[in-house]
């Protein structure tokens, strides 16, 4: 397939005047040709086609395609049947009235290519550079970061169905890359027996000594097919095969293979206590999704996916806002162009272990790389730390965020000797407690890869003290403090100072607006289910996602500015959300 670069095509005559008939005030799709038409362009995907073969369609064309697909939540092939039934759709693409589309096996190519050439944010790349020609986005304004959960598009497995499906896996892809090899390597009939269909909880035996055998015999049929595959004799293709990969590392992840006192091989279940487990973000939870992780925020929520971290710009002129909160309590709405636009300005995808704290310096290099960095950057407490608000302030960025109170036993039980309670002598690198005695150890270590001070009192001068109860528990009977090098320190100090005060906590409200942006994507995108496998694959799908957000958002802005269009059931159901998040 190659790539002829021509762009949008020209809206046929008879098609514009039909469409301007069936929608005499617009819709989002012909707001979208008619306003954003240069975004959708042929030149930033040559990369992904070839110079040679039969053309294909257009990438600019289908990447609109994409935008309003996901605009409106609709699978392959009901967008598929949108270019041919849809009026407003066939004015978006310049087909004509009785143009019979493209198959819907197109767009899935399409995507795939993309990932293939790490093309996944051109889309949302270049309609964020048209907002900032546009003055509508820029850098060193207010902007705010959340995160949520996204959910695997695979089965929740537990451990046993794990080992089960992952032997299944392995084996069908076997089966159709050499099947004359495994006919050979292996009781094709009793396997097919035992992996014919999906390995199923409800199939299970209920009794814990069958299910025990049972996952033996799992570990078992998963090292006699791994110990054929690396065979000599076997092709050393099957060993590139991502289902045997796969397989090999959930076997090493859930079984042991020991001797017994005989001398006969055992293999058996690990067990999490005794034989240990791999880490979380290591863990597979998934032959068919190599980057799905388990993981658990709080008491109430546990899932298996991904994590999707979104910014939006969220800048009002103070007049503006408070004239727009009069009307809004006068039961009216907001004026003409009184509010501006809100868009989102990075959308960052992780595995579903990765912490909040990580994601924050990814987050803002990105926006500082599309000239984009905020001058507030306002976020909830998981994503700060002393050095990275340190960091972000040497780059111009301020970030609102309440920080971790201190963590010790007397600070979080509001009693005794907290760590704000010990005086530091900087220059003398000693400590002085509140009963008047001076430290006896000062001791700059490495602490999980970051600089760290650990400073130790005496025991002569703890063990006989009259508030040793109120200062320390331990054995040893002395206290001993960690701190941060010292402009950490203080800058921490003053932070958590600042953030108790009443006009930290009305500036901070500002960030409460991300919430009702996070609403609206699970309204009109699905963004919390993931639609494909893998990392790549979720990530280009919330690129995407967020690229259909702001094109909504962008129709909201200019249907207040005295032309609106007569709203698409997506746009419809987002000016509430527009309204209220703005």
């Amino acid at each position: 397939m190659s790539l002829q670069v021509r762009g949008l095509p020209e809206i046929p005559a008879d098609t514009v005047r039909v469409a301007r008939s069936a929608f005499p005030q617009g819709s989002l799709a012909m707001s979208v040709r008619d306003r954003l038409g240069e975004v959708f362009a042929d030149e930033p995907f040559a990369g992904a086609f070839g110079v040679r073969g039969a053309p294909g369609l257009s990438p600019a064309l289908l990447s609109l395609v994409t935008v309003l697909q996901f605009a409106e939540d609709l699978t392959d092939r009901q967008a598929a049947a949108m270019a041919v039934r849809a009026i407003d759709w066939k004015y978006a693409m310049g087909m004509e009235l009785g143009a019979t589309g493209f198959d819907d096996s197109v767009l899935a190519r399409f995507r795939a290519r993309l990932v293939e050439h790490g093309m996944e944010r051109v889309v949302f790349d270049r309609l964020l550079d048209w907002c900032r020609g546009q003055g509508l986005v820029g850098a060193g304004g207010k902007q705010r970061t959340d995160s949520t959960h996204v959910i695997s598009a695979v089965r929740d497995l537990n451990r046993l169905e794990l080992a089960g499906e992952s032997v299944r896996a392995a084996l069908e892809a076997l089966a159709v890359v050499a099947p004359a090899w495994l006919a050979q390597a292996v009781n094709v009939p009793e396997l097919a027996l035992r992996y014919g269909e999906r390995v199923n909880g409800w199939k299970i035996p209920s009794s814990q000594v069958k299910r025990e055998r049972l996952a033996t015999v799992f570990g078992q049929d998963a090292v006699a097919l791994l110990r054929a595959v690396w065979a000599p004799t076997a092709p050393p293709v099957l060993r590139t095969l991502e289902p045997v990969a796969l397989l090999r590392r959930i076997t090493v992840q859930t079984y042991l293979v020991a001797t017994d006192t005989r001398g006969r091989e055992v293999i058996r279940k690990r067990e999490a206590d005794s034989d240990g487990v791999p880490p979380g973000h290591t863990r597979l939870a998934s032959p068919y999704d190599p980057d799905a992780r388990w993981a658990a925020k709080g008491e109430d929520l546990f899932w298996c996916g991904y994590k999707i971290h979104l910014t939006e710009s969220c800048d009002a002129p103070p007049e503006a806002e408070a004239e727009a909160e009069a009307e809004a309590e006068a039961g009216g709405e907001p004026s003409p162009g009184r509010l501006p636009v809100r868009l989102i300005t990075d959308v960052y995808t992780t595995d579903a272990t990765v912490p909040d704290v990580n994601a924050t310096a990814p987050v803002q290099e990105n926006l500082a790389t599309r000239g984009l960095a905020p001058g507030e950057h306002y976020l909830d407490a998981g994503y700060p730390s002393a050095a990275l608000v340190r960091a972000a302030s040497e780059q111009g960025i301020t970030m609102v965020t309440p920080l971790r109170p201190d963590t010790s036993p007397q600070a979080r039980a509001d009693t005794g000797y907290a760590k704000d309670a010990f005086r530091i002598d900087w220059k003398a690198r000693q400590v002085r407690c509140p009963e008047g005695r001076t430290s006896s150890g000062w001791y700059p270590v490495r602490q999980h890869g970051h600089d760290a001070i650990v400073v130790d009192l005496a025991r002569s001068d703890c063990r006989p003290c009259p508030a040793r109860e109120q200062c320390t528990a331990s054995r040893r009977g002395t206290r001993m403090l960690t701190l941060q090098p010292r402009e950490l320190h203080q800058a921490l100090t003053a932070a958590r100072t600042e953030q108790k005060t009443d006009t930290w906590q009305a500036k901070y409200a500002l960030r409460a607006g991300i919430e009702g942006t996070i609403n609206q994507a699970l309204d009109v995108t699905g963004i919390r289910r993931a639609r494909y496998r893998g990392l790549p694959k979720v990530r280009l799908q919330h690129a995407f996602s967020a690229a259909a957000l702001n094109v909504i958002r962008l129709d909201a802005h200019w249907s207040t500015e005295g032309t609106p269009p007569a709203l698409s059931r997506a746009s419809r159901l987002t000016h509430l959300s527009y309204r209220l998040t703005a």
